[in-house]
């Protein structure tokens, strides 16, 4: 019976085809979140280590498979150490999902005219800014230490909030929706470590909440003035006002 004949004789169904489908999206979700990763150099590197076992039973290797069984065992235990970071930023998104959304109240329409001329005032003025546009996946955590807000979003707030020498120009403005919930925030800081990452704590924290959830964050440097924005753990450096309306638009319509 040759290979097609046995593909025919395969009692195939629908719950099958769900089970693949079911099974290529998991692998799909977790090769998408090491892509471009440290994580995936190390996942290479274990699956070679974990396949010499099976090199060994082939070729008949009996020091070896012992040894490579002893690596399989502890494998799993590996897994969860090496790649926490990554767990735990797939376990925290899995909240942003469609089903989970559905559940939380619908916010306001994020407005763009609003946060577009505060870049614009603080960036003239060089005043050090970060805010933080809450996505899919919630940023409540953030939200505790920081100070309440609960107020519309408008230019004049965003900016009162970052003029130094007030009680909330440090840390970080979250909002979620048309409203400012929360503001002196203290973000997670990247730990990924790259020489462009020469600008401070505001920038680092960007990438830090970007890489944790899908969060778009906005940074005003104090330095010269200049406006970047970090998505996806991707950091753009001086977006002009054009460019970053057509992402704000692109995310948040």
């Amino acid at each position: 019976m040759n290979v097609f004949d046995r593909l025919l004789s395969l009692n195939f169904t629908w719950r099958d085809a769900v089970d693949i489908v079911i099974v290529a999206f998991i692998i799909y979700s977790i090769l998408a979140l090491l892509r471009g990763t440290r994580a995936m150099q190390i996942s290479l590197g274990l699956m070679v280590l974990g396949s010499t076992f099976f090199v060994a039973r082939a070729f008949d290797l009996p020091a070896l498979e012992v040894i490579s069984r002893q690596i399989l065992f502890y494998l799993p235990f590996a897994v969860i150490v090496l790649f926490q970071q990554e767990i735990r930023r797939a376990l925290a998104r899995m909240v942003g999902n469609p089903f989970a959304a559905f559940f939380r109240p619908r916010a306001g329409e994020v407005p763009h005219d609003a946060i577009l001329n505060a870049c614009d005032v603080l960036a003239a003025k060089r005043i050090g800014a970060l805010i933080a546009i809450e996505g899919r996946q919630t940023l409540r955590m953030y939200e505790e230490g920081a100070k309440p807000v609960d107020g519309l979003v408008t230019t004049e707030l965003l900016v009162s909030i970052f003029t130094p020498g007030g009680p909330l120009h440090d840390g970080a403005v979250i909002v979620r929706g048309n409203r400012v919930v929360a503001a002196n925030a203290f973000l997670p800081l990247t730990s990924t470590p790259d020489p462009r990452l020469a600008h401070g704590t505001r920038h680092r924290a960007a990438i830090g909440l970007s890489e944790e959830s899908d969060a778009f964050v906005i940074v005003i440097s104090e330095e010269n003035g200049s406006m970047a924005v970090c998505a996806d753990g991707a950091l753009t450096e001086h977006v002009e006002r054009d460019a970053l309306r057509q992402q704000l638009t692109e995310r948040f319509g």
